[in-house]
């Protein structure tokens, strides 16, 4: 079956040579819950799968704990599948919205839709009505599964949109409503269920992204572009086993939650689970120390604030490989966590159109800062603005050879215009600008909108971000542009300093003076602002677009 070459049995240690042998053969027709996730079932059942490792294993926020097998995934997704197909009508090529939390019910859900054929788009528990409602518009969702907690809001959004065939709730206790379907009470006396034919680009997941202006894209990836190509994930990023257990730190409406399940499953691994409705990096470290997870991706923002801990009094006796992708990380943040833990951060660079695309990894140098080097079986370039490429050390945009693979997006659903803006006949343009070094290390610099044109140089935030972070008082920071007349834009730093820190004019001046010390000087924040709390997106960003409009409004 196709699970046989797509996993293997251990890690893997010679990088280069693992780029030379790449192969990827994608198939006619490919289904990841009948081609990956039921073959781990039959090895399970058969005796290949030796490990007594779950391949779900949950927590809830009061300690409970569920532990599900491949094989008790097979017989629960199918249960669901039957209950979306049979009783509510749910059909291949159907839009899906899945509202629900970190319980197990999303996974189940996930890959019932998978079986059925249907084209899911994760949604996050912080959607307001307006949101929903674009969402279900923009979609034709025919059908939406929903936490009981948000059950009001899809109810009012419902109301706004009347071409939703099915409501299906999931609640711990039974629901008895007109129009609405409970999940976990309804009868059902099917219990096989044969997994619709579907071919490697079908449409199988639509994510919204934000951009700096508009309403959310919707990019449809496919069942190759996902379902098969994210095993480059597992294998080369997190270095999975079916020995291992991953705790991805994700919301559920995050495509890292879909980068975590197919990169674990893909490999056999366990993917752990902890509800922790509110974040709370105490509870982050204490999770940690208490179970075997041995492997723990997270986003920036949850590495910033575990570093702010006392990380001393704790002791992670399993944890061997810590994995960040989103924003890159600062240096500062990389070698506290070093220092304190003796684990180092491996960093990845992707895109929700696009898999990891550059990452750093065990078997390569480790250069501090860097977003690592290409992943095998991808092209990576830095070209200038005409697509001519550019030489080590010049700043270029990011763009992805599409030739070279198929785990690219495939469109953004209704956006023609977006499409063609980003892909190119040759290339995936990213938006994204960075340099490769003499030995081929990439180096992320910032958004093209990040990019600040000072007095005719072009200045990156990270460079300076980096810089100020390494100032003891500062705790967190972003920096974008700020309009002057004379140099038409100068860098402006918007900083939350450590609890023990007050604001003062001085403190400006030794911030500057330290920045000077530590990179070029023309790339000092000639401004700076100190705030409390920063705007963030839905998972923990900062919105550095949001700081760039304020400075800009009144100019």
């Amino acid at each position: 079956r196709y699970l046989t070459s797509l996993t293997r049995v251990g890690g893997f240690s010679n990088f280069e040579e693992e780029r030379s042998t790449y192969n990827l053969t994608v198939p006619t027709h490919f289904n990841f819950a009948s081609d990956i996730l039921d073959q781990w079932a039959f090895k399970e059942k058969n005796g290949y799968r030796t490990t007594n490792i779950p391949a779900l294993w949950f927590v809830s926020d009061d300690g409970k704990e569920i532990k599900l097998s491949f094989e008790e995934l097979e017989i629960k997704s199918k249960r669901i599948a039957n209950i979306l197909q049979n009783q509510c009508g749910v059909k291949k090529g159907d839009h899906v919205i899945v509202m629900l939390p970190k319980i197990p019910e999303f996974w189940l859900v996930f890959i019932a839709a998978l079986r059925i054929g249907s084209i899911l788009s994760p949604a996050t528990m912080q959607l307001k009505v307006k949101d929903l409602i674009y969402r279900m518009e923009s979609l034709k969702a025919e059908c939406i599964i929903f936490h009981d907690s948000v059950a009001s809001i899809v109810d009012e959004a419902s109301n706004s949109y009347k071409y939703l065939k099915n409501k299906v709730i999931v609640a711990e206790n039974p629901i008895r409503k007109p129009g609405w379907i409970d999940l976990n009470h309804v009868r059902t006396d099917a219990v096989d269920h044969q997994c619709t034919l579907t071919k490697s680009d079908d449409s199988m997941i639509i994510y919204f992204t934000s951009g700096t202006t508009g309403n959310p894209k919707m990019v449809e990836h496919t069942h190759a572009s996902y379902g098969i190509c994210l095993r480059d994930y597992g294998k080369y990023n997190l270095d999975l086993t079916s020995n291992n257990i991953l705790w991805g730190m994700t919301d559920t409406g995050w495509a890292l939650t879909a980068y975590n399940l197919f990169g674990a499953w893909t490999q056999g691994a366990c993917i752990f689970v902890h509800e922790m409705p509110r974040y709370s990096a105490k509870k982050t470290l204490q999770i940690l120390e208490k179970y075997p997870i041995d492997t723990f991706c997270a986003g920036t923002f949850i590495y910033k604030s575990l570093v702010q801990e006392n990380l001393n009094v704790h002791r992670f006796n399993k944890l061997e490989h810590c994995f960040s992708g989103g924003e890159t990380l600062n240096t500062e943040v990389i070698r506290k966590w070093l220092d304190k833990t003796g684990l180092r951060i491996y960093n990845g660079y992707g895109q929700t159109e696009t898999i990891i695309m550059t990452a750093t990894r065990k078997c390569i140098d480790y250069r501090m800062g860097s977003i690592g080097k290409c992943m095998p079986g991808l092209v990576v370039k830095i070209v200038d603005e005409k697509e001519n490429e550019v030489g080590p050390k010049v700043i270029g945009e990011i763009v992805l050879e599409r030739k070279s693979t198929p785990a690219i997006f495939k469109r953004y659903k209704n956006n023609p215009e977006a499409t063609k803006a980003h892909l190119s006949e040759k290339y995936l343009h990213t938006g994204d600008f960075g340099f490769y070094d003499e030995d081929d290390f990439f180096w992320f610099v910032g958004r093209n909108d990040d990019l600040i044109n000072s007095a005719g140089y072009r200045i990156g935030p990270t460079e300076v971000e980096n810089a100020l972070m390494d100032h003891p008082a500062v705790a967190e920071v972003a920096v974008t542009s700020s309009p002057d007349n004379q140099r038409g834009e100068v860098v402006k730093a918007f900083i939350r300093l450590n609890n023990d820190t007050q604001p003062s004019e001085s403190l400006i001046k030794k911030l500057q003076d330290h920045c000077k010390r530590s990179t070029a000087p023309y790339k000092y924040p000639r401004k700076i602002e100190f705030l409390e709390e920063f705007p963030r997106t839905a998972s923990g960003k900062i919105k550095r677009s949001e700081l760039r409009q304020k400075e800009w409004k009144n100019f």
